[in-house]
């Protein structure tokens, strides 16, 4: 029928609309600050670190040892407001496979520009960088105080977990199974490397033992 879509559209907003003043779930008027509404699993505000606690070593503090970041710079040339800042580290440290990486030396957003699109998040390839759900940050500095710098973004898998828990099990998961695969393929090529140097002396043992005989 001509102009269905318009009709259906007009029905879906008078049903909110006449939903929102006695529908239980629409009622979501609080008295903030006394009484709160738990952000949704979906929600996004500003971006955040994600470290991992574990036994990696190194010196330092938990959120910089064991920060995903390996400082790529993807997210930094991706984002369409520019408010991303990386240097990267002259070092490297181990990450969660134990693979030297390099490691941000510094990483600031200044949220006062950040529009929360999350494509830094979608364009990371080491699930480092993710959407944070806190949203109460107004200060009275607007310069110093929305210029969050690595450790104001550090925060770790737990936190991650707390925040967008079916999110952070599916990115553990590819984790362990990425991990799983690289302890599989440097265990192959060591029992490869193994079998290659007893290969190799086998000639020299046999040709000793037929020096000896001919003795």
């Amino acid at each position: 029928m001509l102009g269905d879509g318009i009709l259906k559209g007009l029905a879906e907003t008078a049903r909110n609309f006449i939903g929102s003043y006695f529908l239980k779930e629409r009622l979501t008027t609080v008295q903030y600050p006394e009484q709160r509404v738990a952000p949704i699993e979906n929600a996004r505000v500003f971006p955040l670190l994600v470290y991992d606690v574990d036994n990696r070593g190194g010196s330092g503090p938990a959120w910089e040892v064991g920060l995903r970041c390996t400082a790529c710079q993807i997210c930094e040339k991706e984002c369409p407001p520019k408010c991303i800042y990386i240097e990267k580290s002259k070092d490297k440290k181990p990450d969660y496979v134990g693979k030297p990486q390099f490691y941000p030396a510094r990483f600031d957003i200044d949220i006062s520009v950040c529009m929360s699109c999350q494509i830094c998040v979608e364009v990371c390839p080491f699930e480092s960088i993710k959407m944070d759900t806190h949203f109460e940050l107004s200060t009275g500095d607007r310069f110093g105080g929305l210029l969050l710098d690595r450790e104001q973004l550090a925060k770790p898998n737990e936190y991650y977990h707390r925040i967008h828990p079916t999110e952070a099990a599916q990115v553990d998961a590819r984790l362990a199974a990425a991990k799983t695969a690289f302890e599989a393929k440097a265990k192959a090529a060591a029992e490869a490397a193994a079998a290659k140097a007893a290969a190799g002396a086998a000639p020299g043992i046999s040709a000793q033992q037929a020096t000896r005989e001919g003795a």
